[in-house]
């Protein structure tokens, strides 16, 4: 049985499948305006904390690597096609580099709206843009996933959905200062649940939510503030 692999005779391997912007590379800020936009072009790629290592710890354990993004840029007129495949390129070139293949990159260029100056055949609707299942269902068609051993791990809950539709296991990076996933923000439930450190600050590895706080019918199965410590929990985990 070769590594990354389940079962027997014809078995499919076990991956990974992870957003890009705000789960393996920052956003980019404009000093100057204050803008912030997603990585166009090469020179904007800054791997996030934690990102070599867990990429790294993931690959040794055995899984398949891929990466599912949505890039509306193109369709709201901001860069083009050209931009978002050069940015992918590299960023899969620069992790190559440090030892960790990525084996296939899934991307939406759609958006429902558009924008001025977007390229009309990528507004409308899709089957592809998360939190719908396309780009992750592709991903698992074409690499041979089992989905049954196969995650995905992001940093919105359109990920989390994403992951929910395709059938497979989710992890949630959950930086602190992102107010917006604080629906999903997981409590302890005892001195056994929580973990605690100087970079990370208090973390919780059992989700107890109140189902009243949120509006999301699905959880995130772990999460951490960064990708190294999703990743130790999806190596640990039986599944």
């Amino acid at each position: 049985m070769g590594i990354g692999e389940i079962g027997g005779a014809g078995a499919k391997r076990r991956g990974v499948i992870l957003d890009r912007d705000g789960t393996l590379i920052d956003v980019v800020r404009d000093e100057e305006t204050g803008a912030i936009t997603t990585a166009f072009h090469p020179d904007h790629i800054r791997l996030l904390p934690g990102v070599e290592e867990g990429l790294a710890l993931l690959a040794h354990a055995g899984f398949v690597l891929a990466i599912a993004t949505n890039q509306p840029g193109p369709a709201k007129g901001h860069f083009g096609r050209g931009a978002v495949e050069r940015t992918n390129r590299a960023l899969v070139e620069r992790l190559a580099e440090r030892g960790i293949p990525i084996a296939s990159v899934a991307v939406c260029m759609h958006h429902p709206d558009g924008g001025p100056g977007g390229d009309p055949l990528l507004v409308g609707p899709c089957d592809c843009r998360k939190p719908k299942p396309g780009l992750v269902v592709q991903l698992i068609d074409e690499l041979g996933l089992a989905p049954e051993a196969t995650w995905i791990v992001g940093d919105t809950a359109s990920d989390v959905e994403a992951g929910r539709g395709a059938g497979i296991h989710t992890g949630l990076i959950f930086a602190p200062n992102r107010c917006e996933l604080c629906p999903l923000r997981p409590e302890p439930s005892g001195a056994e649940g929580v973990q605690t450190g100087a970079e990370t600050g208090q973390l919780v590895s059992r989700l107890t939510i109140d189902p009243h706080l949120t509006k999301h019918s699905s959880l995130p199965d772990v999460t951490g503030a960064t990708l190294l410590e999703v990743a130790r929990k999806i190596v640990a985990s039986p599944c």
